[in-house]
């Protein structure tokens, strides 16, 4: 089963790849372009057209290396030139996918739904889990607490125009029991702390990076195993009170920490 798709191409398998006729592929050649510069230059004019648009899958080597009487190691190298651009990725499991615009950001005391925003993204939000839950000592050390206590447990996932871009982990005092699912899924938690009187000051992070859970990597759509970068963060109110402690993971292909460094 094929359907047919922007610039002409089809989806195959179900849906899952993008095979562009060979004419749009390999680019006109001239004296001195080698096969896979052609093919590169291809699939290259093709993201940009958006005939392969962001997280579109590419048909796989064999497959393209057949229908184009190409050689593999022409049709790899090619490939390869724009993993090197960072226009395609591979994943293992996955195969090769056009990538999504990445989102850089600062590193200043905001919510990533107010950052994807302004950086002309759009976000959505997953909402996995609002739950009030009883506070492992780690967590309530994290927000000044003492054991045993209550703790309102929010988990969701952010998008960045319908990608999966983040996994969001946050804790905070049973006081800010009163957010809902509901309204999380349309606004960002920094915004519902805003609106019940809460000013946020100051907060104390660390980024870092590690490999996916497995559940992660679902969530992401990266597969188990794939590296992702972390950020543990405590954010304090005016009087110094620590008011939410959160534990994000984020795709390293969408999303990464910009910051400025001065000499002192």
């Amino acid at each position: 089963m094929s359907v047919r798709t922007r610039g002409g191409g089809k989806v195959l398998d179900g849906g899952q790849a993008v095979m562009l006729p060979a004419e749009q592929l390999l680019q006109p050649a001239t004296a001195s372009s080698p096969l896979w510069v052609r093919l590169a230059a291809g699939l290259e004019d093709a993201i940009a057209t958006g005939s392969l648009s962001p997280g579109a899958r590419l048909e796989g080597e064999v497959s393209m290396s057949e229908r184009l009487s190409l050689s593999r190691p022409t049709v790899r190298r090619a490939i390869q030139e724009l993993v090197e651009k960072g226009l395609l990725v591979r994943r293992r499991g996955v195969g090769t996918q056009v990538v999504h615009g990445s989102v850089a950001r600062q590193i200043d005391l905001t919510s990533l739904y107010d950052d994807l925003r302004r950086a002309g993204r759009v976000p959505s939000t997953r909402v996995l889990d609002v739950t009030l839950a009883q506070a492992t000592p780690q967590i309530a050390e994290q927000l000044g607490l003492t054991s045993p206590v209550r703790v309102l447990k929010i988990r969701r996932v952010r998008f960045a125009d319908a990608a999966p871009i983040a996994v969001l982990e946050n804790y905070l005092p049973e006081a800010f029991a009163d957010i809902t699912a509901e309204t999380l899924s349309n606004q960002g938690l920094y915004h519902e702390l805003r609106a019940r009187g809460v000013t946020l000051r100051v907060a104390r992070q660390r980024i870092g990076a590690r490999r996916a859970t497995v559940d992660e990597g679902h969530l992401l759509d990266i597969g188990r195993g794939a590296p992702v970068l972390t950020m543990d963060r405590r954010a304090y109110d005016a009087d110094g009170a620590a008011v939410e402690y959160g534990h994000h993971c984020y795709r390293p292909d969408l999303y990464g920490f910009e910051m400025t460094l001065v000499d002192r």
